[in-house]
C-alpha cells in the first residue's frame, strides 16, 4: 500500500505530515512512502533526507496523490471552489485521507470528501482517551504555540520580562495573565515563568486551578459556586451562562489594569471564540500593553485582534498571528508526524502489512468523518447521502 505526504498549500502554512524518522517507520509497517518534492522545506526537511529514510521522492503533487492508498495531511486539502488546484480531484476513489480537517468548521468540505469516494479522518476530533493520547494533535501543537506566543509578546513589549537589580535601579518583573489554560494556556504559564514574569491564570474550569499554581502562577476565580460543570466530558470548557459572564467580565476588566501582558488561549470547540477582553477594558489597559490572541482564527477573545496582523489599539500591541504552531515549524513537524505514525500503527494487520481498521473502535468513530460515499461523523450538522439525492438532518 502507498501513502502520499504531499506539499501543504494552505497560506501561513510551513509543516509537512511527515518527517524522515516516521517515513522509516511507516516503511517498516508495509507501506511504500511517496513525498511531494518540497514538502519539507518549510521544515528544514530535504528531499534527501526523505530519499535516504527509504520515501520516493515524487515530482509534483498529481504525482504524488493518484495512486496514494491513505494521503497524510497537515490542513484540509483545497478544493474546486478555491484558489490554488483542486487536491481532492487528484486523490483517487477508495483513498484514505488523514490531517487535521477542521471537519467542524468547514462541513462543506466533508461533504465534498464524500462526494470523492474518500475515507477521511479529521484527528483534531479524536477522543480525549488514554490510548489517543500520542495522537493527539491538539496538545502537540497548542503547546508550541502556547510556548511562541509568549515569544512573540516578548518580542513586541518595550520592557524587560525578568525583575533585574541594577546599579541604575530595580526593574520589575512584567506581569503576564493567560486567559484559558488548557495545554496553549499552560505551556504560557510555565514559558512566562521561566521568563522570570510574575503569571496570573484564569479558566472556568475549577480543574484546572492545581495545575496552575503547580507552575507556580496565581489562578483568577470569578465564582467557585457558578463553575460547577463548566467542562464537557472530553475536558474542554463550556460556555457559561450570561449571569457568570456578567461577573467574569467585571474581575477581568479589573485585572486586565494591572496587567503589562494577556496571552489568549481560550476555545470553546465547533463554535466562535468566547469574547474575553473587550474595547472597554482594552482602553484601561496600561500604554505599552501586549495582547498575544492565539483565539483568533475563530474570531479571538478580544475582537479588536486581526487575523494574521499585528496591530496598535488604544496604546496597546494586539498579535494576530496566522497558524503559530508552523512558526516553530520544525518541531511542530516532528511532533505531529508522531502523531500521525501513532493513528496509522494500530490500523495495520502486522501479519498481512494490509489494513485491518476495527470501524467500531472509539477513537475510529470519534475521528472518521466520511465512508462509503457519506458523511458520518454525528457532530457535523446533515448527513449527505452521495449520489441518492437525500440528505438527513443528524
Amino acid at each position: 500500500m502507498k501513502i502520499s505526504i504531499p506539499k501543504e498549500r494552505r497560506a501561513d502554512e510551513a509543516r509537512v505530515a511527515g518527517s524522515p524518522d516516521t517515513v522509516k517507520k511507516l516503511i517498516g509497517l508495509g507501506f511504500d512512502v511517496v513525498v511531494e518534492t518540497g514538502a519539507g522545506e518549510g521544515s528544514s526537511i530535504a528531499d534527501d533526507d526523505f530519499a535516504a529514510a527509504g520515501a520516493s521522492i515524487a515530482a509534483d503533487e498529481a504525482a504524488a496523490l493518484s495512486d496514494a492508498d491513505i494521503i497524510l495531511k497537515v490542513q484540509r486539502p483545497l478544493t474546486a471552489s478555491e484558489d490554488g488546484p483542486d487536491e481532492v480531484s487528484m486523490m483517487k476513489p477508495g483513498a484514505i485521507l488523514v490531517g487535521m480537517l477542521s471537519a467542524l468548521s468547514y462541513p462543506d468540505h466533508a461533504q465534498q470528501y464524500a462526494a470523492a469516494g474518500l475515507t477521511a479522518f479529521s484527528l483534531e476530533l479524536l477522543p480525549r482517551i488514554s490510548r489517543a493520547q500520542s495522537m493527539d494533535v491538539l496538545s502537540s501543537q497548542s503547546n508550541l504555540a502556547g510556548y511562541k506566543a509568549v515569544l512573540d509578546a516578548a518580542h513586541e513589549f518595550t520592557r524587560a520580562m525578568p525583575m533585574m537589580m541594577t546599579a541604575a535601579g530595580t526593574i520589575p518583573p512584567a506581569k503576564v495573565l493567560v486567559l484559558g489554560a488548557g495545554v496553549a494556556g499552560l505551556q504560557a504559564i510555565a514559558t512566562a515563568r521561566r521568563l522570570g514574569a510574575v503569571v496570573l491564570a484564569y479558566d472556568v474550569r475549577p480543574a484546572v486551578k492545581e495545575q496552575v499554581e503547580s507552575l507556580g502562577a496565581k489562578f483568577v476565580e470569578v465564582d467557585p459556586d457558578a463553575i460547577e460543570g463548566a467542562e464537557t466530558a472530553g475536558g474542554y470548557a463550556k460556555e457559561m451562562a450570561a449571569d457568570y459572564q456578567e461577573k467574569q467580565a467585571k474581575v477581568l476588566h479589573e485585572t486586565l489594569k494591572k496587567q503589562d501582558i494577556v496571552i489568549c488561549t481560550a476555545l470553546i470547540p465547533g463554535r466562535p471564540a468566547p469574547v474575553l477582553i473587550t474595547e472597554e477594558m482594552v482602553k484601561d489597559m496600561r500604554p505599552g500593553s501586549v495582547i498575544v490572541d492565539l483565539a483568533v482564527e475563530q474570531g479571538g477573545n478580544c475582537p479588536l485582534s486581526e487575523f494574521g496582523k499585528i496591530v496598535v489599539k488604544h496604546g496597546v500591541t494586539l498579535v494576530g498571528h496566522a497558524n503559530v504552531p508552523s512558526r516553530v515549524a520544525a518541531d511542530a513537524t516532528a511532533m505531529y508526524a508522531r502523531n500521525l505514525l501513532s493513528f496509522i500503527t494500530p490500523l495495520v494487520d502486522t501479519e498481512t502489512k494490509g489494513l485491518a481498521i476495527d470501524w467500531s473502535d472509539e477513537i475510529i468513530e470519534g475521528c472518521l468523518i466520511t465512508r462509503d460515499g457519506a458523511v458520518v461523523h454525528p457532530g457535523l450538522n446533515t448527513v449527505v447521502h452521495v449520489g441518492l439525492g437525500k440528505t438527513e438532518a443528524g
